[in-house]
């Protein structure tokens, strides 16, 4: 399976930023090369982005640049060392818009009063299962089953990048974690809901942190 990617013209029209925006950032190293993707179409040659993770970045230029030069923004977002060391109290993730108190309130964040601390690894499990709780592509049962399956089986991946899977097949719903880049094939009849990867997480995280 290979990763949701969105067309250069899909992109400026979905943010609403300019061709020349998007080259500059990238000549200032905002946007890496590696996600200016040629691939060959119909019309010819065409540049794709890994979706995401390229809506995440722009989403934190935009909402950053106002405060930042272009070159410390740049380091800024290529800088992940921070987030790794991130704690935050339950109130501190409401207050970011990081997670919801409907999830907060669905594992505990917010008995007594706000005040319980998260490290990073768990900021991560919450904000992976808020998101999909947001998206309307999990029930609250569900929820519980994937905050369980990502507290108990990401530490398996000893800091490397990791995906989540989440599938269903005539009703019965399953979560797979694999080390990325994965290449995942399904049985006939399988249903693909939804795919999230660490690194897009963390480029959604970023802007929300700073």
């Amino acid at each position: 399976m290979e990763e949701d990617l969105i067309s250069k013209k899909d992109l400026l029209e979905l943010t609403g930023i300019s061709y020349g925006q998007l080259y500059r950032w990238k000549r200032k190293q905002l946007i890496p090369e590696e996600w200016f993707i040629r691939k060959s179409t119909f019309t010819g040659q065409e540049t794709f982005f890994p979706k995401d993770r390229i809506l995440g970045r722009i989403h934190n230029i935009i909402h950053m640049k106002d405060d930042l030069s272009l070159d410390e923004l740049a380091d800024r977002l290529g800088d992940t060392s921070t987030l790794y060391k991130l704690s935050l109290t339950a109130k501190q993730l409401l207050e970011r818009n990081i997670v919801s108190s409907l999830t907060l309130d669905r594992f505990g964040g917010l008995d007594g009063g706000g005040d319980q601390e998260y490290a990073f690894e768990q900021i991560v499990h919450l904000f992976a299962v808020d998101l999909l709780l947001s998206k309307g592509e999990v029930n609250l049962e569900e929820a519980d089953r994937l905050f369980y399956t990502l507290t108990v089986n990401t530490q398996r991946f000893e800091g490397k990048s990791w995906e989540l899977f989440f599938v269903r097949k005539m009703g019965v719903s399953m979560f797979l974690l694999a080390a990325s880049p994965a290449d995942l094939v399904f049985d006939e009849g399988v249903r693909l809901v939804s795919r999230l990867a660490f690194t897009d997480l963390l480029e959604q995280l970023k802007g929300k942190v700073n």
